[in-house]
């Protein structure tokens, strides 16, 4: 059995006082392995981070409705008592989240943030919570921790704030890990350093890592299990490997073909997904990705595509029209 399954996962806003729903997050479904890195890959508004805000019960109670289910270890945690589930966070299940500048208290050193996980879930106090604190601060690459635990967050660098916020992730061993954009707004060597401490931590303790991210070049070097999100459904789902080498759907296409290449000929210009995320149709209408697609016909509108699997075992693509191996090959070099 898997750590996680998540079946059918939907987050609906709104609806209250003549206000029009807006669904977020509808019918995700997709599983993570002890010791798997799973991504969640799409551009802003898919539904990535609510899904992980879902999963960890962070949503607001009023004005929000969440249905399908998500088994951890055997639990339902979209049912999960509250206070059951507090339990969980924090020991067994943690997240990094997007933004360590507004995830930390301002107005509280990072000592005490670090130690109170360590005194709700570990039973640590005094000493030996604040010399297991520093040792989690030098264990994520924060030189002289000690000192480190009596500063403020905005006397740390952006770098040292998220590794800040792993170390608070990590300080329960979690057997599942949720990294929502760990490494947004941080330079590329800071990038690279983060990526590899996920993965040592993966690799060492067995922990299972859900990576929401945009960035593929953070999904190749680091995820197993790709699942490409669009307007709340994920419309392909694959290996890593087999994503990169033939991604089918239009969307994941679109979305390869628009990275950079160092080996493209100088001055080619980029090729883009052409519209917006504001460019969609509601899924009961038929594809969401229509109003963007350049292999639009008009069966893309007789009702919402099912995930089938056209080409590869294990490789789901919601497409009518999926990309053909000719034009992969044409439009996507190798």
């Amino acid at each position: 059995m898997p750590l996680l399954t998540v079946d059918e996962l939907t987050v609906t806003f709104g609806g209250q006082h003549g206000r029009k729903e807006a669904r977020a997050v509808d019918g995700v479904s997709f599983s993570v392995d002890q010791g798997q890195v799973v991504g969640l890959v799409g551009e802003s508004g898919c539904g990535k981070s609510v899904t992980s805000l879902a999963l960890m019960g962070l949503l607001p109670r009023k004005g929000v409705r969440v249905g399908g289910r998500a088994d951890f270890d055997g639990s339902d945690l979209l049912t999960m008592d509250r206070a059951k589930l507090r339990d969980l966070r924090g020991s067994r299940i943690a997240m990094i989240f997007q933004d360590p500048l507004s995830s930390l208290n301002p107005v509280v050193p990072i000592g005490i943030q670090v130690t109170e996980i360590l005194q709700r879930h570990r039973g640590l106090k005094g000493e030996a919570a604040r010399k297991e604190a520093a040792h989690l601060l030098d264990r994520v690459g924060i030189p002289d921790p000690t000192r480190r635990l009596k500063e403020y967050p905005h006397q740390m660098s952006g770098g040292m704030r998220q590794r800040a916020l792993i170390a608070m992730a990590v300080a329960c061993a979690p057997n599942l890990l949720i990294a929502d954009e760990p490494t947004t707004a941080l330079d590329v060597t800071i990038q690279a350093q983060i990526l590899e401490l996920l993965k040592e931590l993966v690799d060492q303790e067995g922990t299972a890592l859900l990576m929401i991210t945009h960035d593929l070049g953070v999904v190749a070097g680091l995820c197993d299990q790709v699942n490409v999100l669009y307007a709340g459904k994920v419309v392909e789902s694959a290996g890593r490997r087999e994503l990169f080498a033939h991604p089918t759907h239009p969307y994941a296409h679109g979305l390869l073909g628009s990275i950079p290449r160092l080996d493209a000929p100088r001055g080619e210009p980029l090729n883009p997904v052409r519209g917006s995320i504001n460019d969609r149709i509601a899924w009961a209408d038929g594809c969401a990705f229509a109003p963007r697609c350049d292999r639009y016909e008009l069966d893309c509108l007789t009702g919402t595509p099912e995930l089938t699997e056209p080409r590869t075992p294990g490789h789901q693509v919601r497409c009518v029209h999926p990309v053909a191996e000719a034009a992969r090959a044409e439009e996507v070099p190798a």
